[in-house]
């Protein structure tokens, strides 16, 4: 299969869609032909793409509207205001076009004009994409790191064009050479709701990182949550998980990694009695790359997933294996997804409820004052990571399956 040409399309930033870079870098090192085509439409963000691409063994292309060019910057007022009119009309008249997903038609003229012998699709626009590819009669693969029809907050959904994505996803899905997700839980549903194969599961994990928290002494200090996501914003679980945290009487620190949405600090530290708001800390982003030692540095890895909308249910998302990974104790909310992973490794943490904040913060104050039991819990992390949870277990099943698509099938015998 060397030299076979792939193409991963998505229309995210490479650096804020972690799951194509692994997948594209495991092809490159496997000897695929492979090119990533992104768009690329905030300019802090393509240099920081620019940056992660040194050293990666595959090509990035890219529909730029961030350049300082009058060209540039006439097509992306133009983009811009086509998708700004698309999602008025999706919001007053109930029309649906792919325009107000962002520039598909562009994206989709783009991969057709791309020679290859397999074409990955991830994210909303490319999965719009790919049931015209797969119509070209191009062998088209599909990734559902979202399940993109029932996503987002109730607030963000009007604008979006859910009836033109549930149609796009189940065609992708039914005729795709093979179909992952990030879950046995997703897999599920998505069989369930569009009555298709499941998909193989490709889990949100991360290689091995080399040091973990375990490698450090136990704490004796008091014990250290973080919680990290690239905004700090509601519909993140954050707020019902401080007001219980507030009641606790255990000596801790909760630390929020990400970039705060104007207002939203305030309105976090007003969740706590003025004796614990300066054990709410705020901490800037990262670049990818220092994520996982920075995590590290910590205690408890706090996951706190919502059960709506259904894609944050079913999904296992980045962070609850980013920390065990690290070596992390977690403490997760009670998903489908989330309960798929502490089911397989029930030692590594605590499922848990915010419906009740007093119940919850009696059993944070008895994990909290635990110290034998929370060491015993950062082992339990990282084991679970280095036999279940890891890019390097995950792979294996990413490179099976690409063999199988590009494998034509053995000739029919008259």
């Amino acid at each position: 299969m060397s030299g076979k040409k792939i193409l991963i399309l998505t229309s995210a930033h490479l650096c804020r869609n972690p799951r194509v870079v692994k997948e594209a870098t495991t092809l490159g090192e496997a000897g695929y032909d492979v090119t990533v085509m992104s768009v690329s439409v905030q300019p802090c963000f393509e240099q920081m793409d620019r940056e992660l691409m040194h050293g990666l063994p595959f090509k990035r292309m890219v529909l730029d509207y961030t350049a300082d060019a009058p060209g540039v910057r006439l097509a992306d007022f133009t983009q811009r205001s086509a998708t700004w009119t698309a999602r008025l009309l999706q919001r007053q008249l109930g029309l649906e076009t792919a325009q107000a997903l962002g520039p598909a038609s562009a994206l989709l003229r783009f991969a057709r004009s791309f020679p290859a012998d397999l074409t990955i699709v991830h994210t909303e626009i490319p999965i719009w994409a790919a049931q015209h590819l797969i119509q070209d009669g191009r062998r088209v693969a599909v990734d559902m790191e979202d399940w993109h029809s029932e996503d987002l907050l109730p607030e963000d959904r009007s604008s979006r064009p859910l009836g033109l994505l549930r149609r796009a996803e189940q065609f992708a899905l039914r005729h795709a050479v093979y179909a992952s997700a990030t879950a046995q839980s997703m897999a599920d549903a998505l069989r369930d709701a569009y009555q298709c194969q499941p998909p193989i599961v490709i889990r949100n994990s991360f290689p091995l990182q080399p040091r973990s928290r375990i490698d450090s002494p136990a704490v004796q200090t008091p014990p250290t949550f973080i919680w990290y996501s690239q905004t700090i914003g509601p519909g993140r679980g954050l707020e019902s998980f401080l007001v219980a945290w507030g009641r606790t009487a255990q000596a801790s620190q909760c630390h929020l990694l990400g970039e705060a949405r104007p207002g939203y600090r305030e309105h976090l530290l007003g969740l706590l009695p003025a004796a614990r708001q300066p054990d709410l800390i705020f901490l800037p982003p990262v670049p990818p790359h220092e994520l996982p030692g920075k995590l590290a540095q910590f205690d408890l890895g706090l996951a706190l997933e919502a059960r709506t909308p259904p894609s944050r249910d079913v999904t296992i998302t980045n962070k609850i294996l980013q920390y065990l990974n690290a070596g992390l104790a977690v403490i997760a909310t009670d998903t489908a997804g989330q309960r798929e992973v502490l089911q397989a490794a029930p030692e590594c943490g605590r499922l848990i409820s915010t419906a009740d904040p007093a119940q919850l913060a009696s059993k944070l104050d008895a994990l909290i004052a635990d110290r034998a039991g929370l060491r015993s819990m950062q082992h339990a992390a990282r084991k679970a990571a280095e036999q279940h949870f890891c890019w390097e277990k995950d792979r294996l099943r990413l490179l099976a399956a690409v063999n199988d698509a590009l494998t034509p099938p053995p000739p029919s015998i008259a």
